[in-house]
């Protein structure tokens, strides 16, 4: 029971639950607590799926006080009978998949975005322009200053207005001419501000954890919404960022400017397909305390509740278990 309560688990924790978490209003106003219940989720279900896996290996090898496997393969089969074993066989083989498959893809979505960001980096840096601040025509009336550059500010000359960066320990703020000189002083101020509290925040971090979970678990039970709600719920994050600088007319203005900008595979953009929902949030009710606070007790019993009350005694277990093999 305890392997078919968290094989349950798990499956609700990677299908229906982000499902519906991805069709709620509210993280829209709590966007940072939204993002803390989604990490939570994940770590849940991560989690949930190795407990059935622990659960079921205790069933079947039946470890001793010494941590040794006291069954054999027979003796299970006459025990629980052969379709009950299959089964407990299956499911323990995809929890390991699934363990290697998460330590894979995180290997890997770090190799290859980190591997693109460098060489898109590399291109900037020889064909954009850098500044050493920003000019003084670019200062609004209410004395915003954003400091362009750092070393990390790159100026391409294109005339569609764009603005996206580039994350990493040589981090880049890349803009487009057309950026520049088609709006206005507050709405560059509010741009700058947008990609740099994406860089301050480090929230390439938050998407490479939830790519690698994506990737992780088979693609029939898994849901993208939990991928395309944080993506979102990180540009909120930036976006109020920004409103704190410039103001949110600046801001949805600059959005829609830099709509459609074009932007390489693993830089965060200020525009983008999301520009609609983020503009008119912009224009909407503030964020909610109270729905946030909700939002944070709720993410702790995700994760809290299953791990102290189911997982840890498993996780005692596997180590039992690990003991007597190694011995």
């Amino acid at each position: 029971m305890s392997a078919l309560a968290f094989t349950l688990v798990a499956l609700a924790l990677v299908g229906p639950v982000p499902a519906m978490l991805a069709r709620a209003s509210w993280p829209l106003r709590a966007p940072r607590a939204a993002i803390v219940l989604w990490q939570s989720i994940a770590l849940a279900a991560v989690l949930s799926a190795f407990s059935a896996g622990i659960a079921i290996a205790s069933r079947l090898f039946v470890p001793g006080p010494d941590g040794r496997p006291t069954a054999t393969i027979t003796g299970e089969i006459a025990a629980l009978s052969l379709p009950l074993w299959l089964t407990y066989v299956v499911v323990f083989t995809v929890t390991l998949f699934i363990g290697a498959r998460l330590c894979l893809a995180v290997v890997q979505v770090a190799i290859a975005t980190r591997r693109r960001r460098a060489h898109h980096r590399m291109m900037v840096d020889l064909l954009g322009k850098s500044r050493d601040g920003l000019p003084p025509h670019l200062c609004t009336p209410a004395g915003i200053n954003v400091p362009l550059a750092r070393g990390g500010l790159r100026i391409l000359d294109v005339a569609q207005p764009l603005a996206y960066c580039l994350p990493g320990v040589r981090s880049r703020v890349v803009v487009s001419e057309g950026t520049l000189t088609t709006l206005s002083d507050s709405e560059i101020a509010a741009i700058i501000t947008h990609e740099r509290a994406h860089l301050r925040a480090r929230h390439d971090l938050v998407l490479e954890m939830f790519t690698a979970v994506h990737a992780a678990f088979p693609r029939f039970v898994r849901s993208a919404s939990a991928l395309d709600a944080v993506r979102l719920l990180i540009e909120l994050l930036a976006d109020d960022a920004a409103v704190r600088t410039a103001g949110p007319t600046p801001l949805a203005r600059a959005l829609v400017a830099c709509a459609s900008g074009r932007t390489p595979s693993g830089a965060m953009a200020a525009g983008g397909p999301t520009t609609v929902i983020r503009v008119r949030r912009l224009g909407g009710k503030p964020n909610s305390v109270p729905l946030a606070v909700t939002a944070y007790l709720a993410a702790v019993a995700v994760l809290v509740v299953p791990t102290v009350a189911v997982a840890v005694p498993w996780l005692t277990e596997l180590r039992r278990l690990f003991s007597g093999w190694s011995g």
